[in-house]
């Protein structure tokens, strides 16, 4: 099953990709709204900032990546990480600046909510740190609360707590 947003309310709604040949337009109506729009099968494109179709790459998953664990407020979702800052928060049509935008209806996860760097160390692996963005219900690691000035070093399996919604880290580093 493929999961799609309206353009216009962002509802979710979710159709099975796999009946239909790659390449092949699709008209949609929005459950919610009424809205019209189409989409072609087999292949992403998204506008940029200056108005131009670009066509969306394969999710790179070399630098790890998180697994939010399916609860009552959306299925699993997995999202790569990249070298860097990955600012983590729940999806909103509204929200800018959020590399992992987590699709649930929990109230207790902010917007932005906490951070996972992740940086190249001296053995060639890569190295993980976590820290509250900050938000207002806390990040917790293993069921420990994660100071609002403190980073945390994370490894492979650490289980991260954002409100109500939960995910477990997944590195790419070979023991």
């Amino acid at each position: 099953m493929k999961r799609i947003f309206c353009p216009k309310c962002d509802n979710q709604m979710a159709f099975d990709e796999t009946r239909y040949p790659e390449g092949k337009k699709l008209a949609f109506v929005c459950t919610q709204c009424g809205h019209q729009f189409s989409m072609r099968t087999g292949r992403k494109l998204v506008r940029n900032k200056d108005g131009e179709m670009k066509e969306v790459k394969e999710a790179d998953f070399s630098k790890g990546y998180i697994s939010v664990i399916e609860n009552a407020f959306g299925y699993k979702q997995d999202f790569p990480l990249t070298e860097g800052d990955n600012i983590i928060g729940r999806r909103n049509k509204d929200t800018h600046g959020v590399d992992v935008p987590i699709i649930t209806t929990d109230p207790s996860m902010a917007r932005k909510h906490c951070v996972i760097n992740v940086k190249s160390d001296a053995e060639g692996g890569l190295r993980y740190t976590l820290r509250d963005f900050p938000s207002l219900t806390g990040t917790f690691l293993s069921n420990e609360l994660v100071g609002k000035n403190e980073r945390v070093i994370i490894e492979d399996g650490a289980i991260v707590t954002t409100g109500a919604t939960t995910f477990i880290l997944h590195t790419n580093n070979k023991d």
